[in-house]
This record gives structure tokens, C-alpha cells and sequence, in this order.
């Protein structure tokens, strides 16, 4: 298993990332808040705010009080499990940051929630008589990698993998990361996973950030720590 830990790379903008920090602290709080709640109100939160396809579509009614259309933005602040909850918000946590300070706040704010809508939108095209809800921020933090390998393919990233902490390049932690959900995707897992919708949201993503990314915010930029050369791992 890899993990991410953190990246190196300094910010430009004076501010820190404060929509990154919103974003994970919403998403942590819906979670907690759920987890505290009896199963009959957790129920009731999936029903009313996950996107399921089939509502959104008008195959059946939404059970919920939220409009389905509201659901596909809705849907990213629920999670399933702890596991969920952590692997999106490290990942958020990580490459987040790097995107906002390249969008800056408002941009990477309407980024988010617009690849994460487009995510809900693949996953439910393509699975339209679905009753299952989806919910988490995979999508919508499946853009934000998309982003980052656009920006900062060469950044060093440190993770974690077999027990130990290594530094590689970002292209290695995503494009793995990306390669993975194709392989889920072409063997029908089937794992209650969305890898549809990362899918959905990898697309999104990058064609928002080459849209989206202000003047000056230049493609696939290397980053080389001092003293490194540029060959290294």
C-alpha cells in the first residue's frame, strides 16, 4: 500500500490554504457527525444527501427532502467508513494545497465542487438504474490529482510504503494511483468502490485546470530540490 505524507513544494501566495483546510475540516465534521448519530439518522443523511443515480435521473423518487440535483454536490461531504474519510482527506490534505495556491481560494473552491459534480455525473451516466448512493470526495480529490500531475508532475512526494517513508516523484504516486483505478474499472471490481467515478473526476479535472488556471500557471513544471540532479528518482 502507498501513501502519501506530504510534498515539499513552497507556496506562492502569502495566505495559507485555507479552503483546503475548510474543505477537510466540513468533511470531517459531517463524518463525525454521523458517526455520533444513531443508524435511523445516518440512514436518513444517505438517503437524503447522497447522489443516488437513479433519483438524480427521475428513475425513482428521492426518498430524502434535498432536490436530487442538489445531491451531486451533497454527496461529496458523506463518507462511508473511516478508511474513506482518511484516505480522501490525506490525499485532499497533500495535493490540495499545491492546487489551491495555484488557482487561488475562489478558483480552487469552484474547481473542487464543479470536477466533484462531474465525477457524480460520469459515475451516474453510466450506472443510471443504480439505487446505491454515492457519496465521498474521491471524485472531486480524483481532479484535484489530475491538477497536480499537470502542475508538478517531477515534485517530490514523501510516502509511505512496505513500513517505510521514501521520496519519489509525483508522477510515480499518482500516475500508480491512476493505472489502479483502470484496472479496477476494466476487471469489474466489484467492491462498493466508485472507481467510475474517479474516473470521471481525473477527466474533469484536468480539463477544468488547463481552463481554469490563471495567466502565468505554467503545464507540467519540474521542480528540482538543490543539490539534486535532474535524473533522480
Amino acid at each position: 500500500m502507498v501513501f502519501p505524507l506530504y510534498d515539499d513544494n513552497p507556496f506562492n501566495r502569502p495566505t495559507p490554504p485555507y479552503v483546503t483546510r475548510g474543505l477537510i475540516v466540513l468533511n470531517v465534521v459531517v463524518f463525525l457527525f454521523g458517526v455520533a448519530s444513531t443508524d435511523v439518522t445516518a440512514a436518513a443523511m444517505l438517503a437524503s444527501y447522497g447522489a443516488t443515480p437513479a433519483a438524480v435521473v427521475h428513475h425513482v423518487p428521492q426518498t430524502g427532502q434535498l432536490p436530487p440535483e442538489l445531491t451531486l454536490v451533497s454527496y461529496m461531504f458523506l463518507h462511508g467508513g473511516w478508511e474513506h474519510i482518511i484516505g480522501n482527506m490525506v490525499y485532499l490534505w497533500v495535493f490540495g494545497d499545491d492546487i489551491e495556491d495555484a488557482l487561488g481560494p475562489v478558483r480552487f473552491l469552484a474547481f473542487y465542487l464543479l470536477t466533484g459534480v462531474a465525477a457524480a455525473l460520469f459515475f451516474i451516466f453510466m450506472n443510471m438504474n443504480s439505487t446505491i448512493p454515492l457519496v465521498g470526495a474521491s471524485g472531486a480529490v480524483s481532479g484535484i490529482l489530475a491538477a497536480y500531475l499537470l502542475l508538478r508532475p517531477c515534485a517530490k512526494v514523501s510516502v509511505f510504503v512496505l513500513r517505510a517513508v521514501v521520496r519519489v516523484r509525483a508522477y510515480w504516486v499518482i500516475g500508480g494511483w491512476v493505472l489502479l483505478q483502470l484496472y479496477q474499472i476494466a476487471s469489474q471490481t466489484n467492491d462498493n468502490v466508485a472507481y467510475l467515478a474517479h474516473a470521471g473526476g481525473l477527466i474533469a479535472g484536468a480539463l477544468l485546470f488547463l481552463v481554469m488556471r490563471p495567466a502565468g500557471v505554467p503545464l507540467l513544471e519540474c521542480m528540482e530540490q538543490p543539490g539534486e540532479e535532474a535524473s533522480s528518482g
